[in-house]
């Protein structure tokens, strides 16, 4: 009974003939057999054996009624299919007979996970290589390289040889030890980074502007890290020269419409990324100055507005020029922009012209 209730497969055979007396329902039920097709059936023609890991040794033990080891083997069942177990034998006394107690334990499922994890290890290898973006593969404790894809190869001129097996502080990957220790800091403390700018060196000394990604990843059972790096060296230069032709657009703004000026002036602001510098502070008169500048007016017609004569416009705008630190009108204007100053003053009283 206590062998039927046991819920662990099992099988008995008596060694005289190696004849299966006995089967648990935890046999059957894992194998799909039924038990007419095991009683009374010899060991080898269920071939429990005939796949197993040491076959030879299960056979010499069988033989001399010892204890056979556990090892693995394949069982056929009767649907034609196969099922993965660790099986073992010890001999036992079962009415007044010498047999051999057979033990099995279902490995099914962890083949079936190792295959699935083999199968998405291969997907991970297949899309790492063809990724149009540079990635390379680092041990998370030393991040020591182990394997790069095509595209960080062609980026930075590295070839696997030279890479496998050694560090990224070794072969000099970022442009100095401190963005080094900054991204493996970083990636250390959250498990991950995303767009972080950085200077990747090439083999042959020269530096990339790039944007590099990171996150903890589990390969094999260890604790790696995968890095993204996205070369944007040319887009950073496109980026510059913009800014330094608008520069030079605007080093005389004076000639474009008010629309245009404020195009450029926002455009400039974002391209060139600088933080905003300290608004100077201006008096009230010179706000309304510059305002009306802005809105395209030369200083005849700021002077006739505000009711003050053209050369206290001009001081007026001198005084600006010093305390923003420029020194043309156009300058002037896209300062202002950058910075919510353009708006139109409320025109006052009609004063007589020369008055300040």
């Amino acid at each position: 009974q206590a062998f039927n209730a046991n819920p662990a497969p099992a099988l008995i055979g008596r060694l005289s003939d190696l004849c299966i007396i006995k089967a648990n329902q935890g046999f059957l039920d894992m194998t799909g057999f039924e038990r007419d097709q095991l009683v009374g059936h010899t060991i080898y023609e269920v071939d429990l054996f005939g796949r197993a890991a040491h076959r030879e040794v299960a056979h010499e033990r069988l033989a001399e009624g010892r204890a056979v080891p556990q090892m693995e083997s394949e069982l056929a069942l009767p649907d034609g299919s196969d099922k993965l177990v660790i099986l073992a034998g010890q001999p036992i006394d079962y009415a007044d007979q010498d047999c051999m107690l057979f033990t099995f334990a279902d490995l099914e499922p962890r083949r079936k996970a190792e295959t699935a994890m083999r199968h998405s290890e291969e997907r991970f290898q297949q899309a790492f290589q063809l990724a149009p973006v540079a990635m390379v593969v680092a041990s998370r404790k030393r991040h020591m390289l182990f394997h790069a894809n095509r595209a960080f190869q062609d980026m930075t001129g590295y070839a696997d040889d030279r890479l496998v097996g050694r560090t990224a502080g070794e072969i000099m990957l970022w442009d100095t030890a401190a963005t080094r220790r900054r991204l493996e800091e970083q990636v250390e403390t959250t498990g991950s980074i995303r767009n972080v700018d950085a200077k990747v060196r090439m083999s042959d000394g020269g530096l990339l502007d790039c944007l590099v990604s990171a996150a903890t990843v589990d390969m094999a059972g260890d604790a790696s890290v995968l890095w993204v790096i996205q070369d944007i060296t040319e887009r950073r230069q496109s980026e510059l020269e913009l800014v330094t032709a608008i520069e030079t657009v605007m080093a005389d703004a004076s000639w474009f419409s008010r629309n245009v000026v404020e195009k450029l002036a926002n455009l400039r602001a974002q391209q060139s990324g600088a933080p905003a510098k300290e608004i100077t502070e201006l008096t009230a008169r010179e706000k309304e100055v510059l305002s009306l500048a802005c809105q395209g007016e030369d200083d005849a017609a700021i002077a006739l507005t505000l009711g003050m004569s053209r050369t206290t416009v001009r001081n007026h705008v001198s005084r600006i020029y010093g305390k923003i630190g420029v020194n043309k009108r156009g300058a002037a204007i896209v300062w202002a922009r950058e910075r919510g100053l353009a708006k139109a003053p409320a025109k006052p009283a009609s004063r007589q012209a020369g008055k300040p």
